[in-house]
């Protein structure tokens, strides 16, 4: 039996969505009612404090006009809180996974996949482990815990693809090793000079990026009692979290520097322990610390696929070792 032939676009259909624009109308669209621009806002510890096991989710996806969850237009980002004994299943279509441990200790479990194995891992406090493509995890904790989860879903969601194969191996930093490298930086008189106190997470499988994943960028960093970072920017979304701080902690933000390049009218940003902030792109930072304590933050962002477009253009204010 013969099929039917499949039916053709008219000349009418062809041209029926087209549009054109003077140069002026079009060359930039990030701006209200259009495509929106990525605003600050900010997450305080209460949302994770206290509650049934869940996973919140940090969506902002109705501001940026996409599917959501989406705290980015390219990352999800999300806090998942887990009672003692109970378990749950971190659920996207993503390419990588990053979740890290702010307290609390459990078990992963994945099941395997025809080019994957099975994958099973003791997590605890401080912790971070990152996962490719591959099916859902499930978490399942000992104590009470919470753990701050980011993935690319809203980037594949945006491109309508579906993962289809891993890209980079499981991999897992322990709190200790994470510790020994933080001290061993600290301890060495040159990182005096550097823009961050920052070890920067990376995985085998992505030699040229030196990412922590092909999309995600993972940051590690303190602040001294007393310090004043100066200022940098890049174009790539931060999903900043605050890991460990004291009052007098924050971060200044804008978009211009002034001629002694400090940020010329910052918006200020306090820093709450275990909550989270978005530092949005192209915007320079300066981080301060006016406690007499050590802090601590976790940036993550979409930088290893900035990386990869050679889009990232970060740049520092000031004297650096960079």
């Amino acid at each position: 039996m013969s099929q039917s032939p499949t039916p053709s676009l008219s000349q009418h259909e062809w041209q029926a969505g087209i549009r054109i624009f003077d140069y002026r109308q079009a060359a930039n669209p990030i701006r209200a009612g259009l495509t929106e621009p990525i605003a600050y806002r900010q997450w305080g510890p209460e949302l994770h404090s206290a509650g049934p096991t869940s996973i919140l989710p940090l969506d902002l996806s109705q501001e940026l006009g996409c599917a959501g969850p989406a705290t980015s237009p390219a990352l999800a980002a999300h806090f998942l809180r887990l009672l003692a004994g109970e378990e749950l299943k971190a659920a996207a279509s993503a390419t990588s996974s990053l979740f890290y441990v702010l307290r609390g200790a459990g078990q992963l479990q994945r099941p395997g996949a025809p080019d994957q194995p099975t994958l099973e891992l003791t997590w605890g406090a401080g912790d971070l482990f990152v996962l490719p493509a591959g099916p859902d995890p499930l978490l399942q904790a000992d104590k009470d815990s919470v753990l701050y989860w980011v993935h690319d879903g809203p980037l594949l969601s945006y491109l309508g693809v579906k993962p289809s194969q891993p890209r980079f191996r499981p991999s897992h930093y322990p709190s200790a090793l994470l510790e020994a490298e933080l001290q061993m930086l600290l301890d060495d008189p040159s990182a005096a000079r550097s823009n961050r106190l920052s070890i920067l997470l990376a995985n085998e499988d992505l030699p040229a990026s030196r990412t922590v994943s092909h999309s995600l960028w993972a940051m590690l960093g303190v602040v001294p009692p007393g310090a004043v970072q100066p200022p940098h920017r890049h174009q790539s979304v931060a999903l900043d979290l605050i890991v460990d701080c004291d009052p007098g902690c924050y971060t200044l933000a804008g978009r211009e520097l002034n001629d002694d390049g400090t940020i010329r009218d910052p918006h200020r940003i306090d820093w709450q322990a275990g909550g989270a902030f978005i530092t949005p792109p192209g915007h320079w930072h300066a981080h301060v610390n006016e406690s007499g304590r050590r802090a601590r933050l976790l940036p993550i962002q979409d930088a290893g696929l900035h990386t990869y477009l050679r889009s990232l253009d970060i740049r520092f204010a000031g004297p650096t070792d960079l």
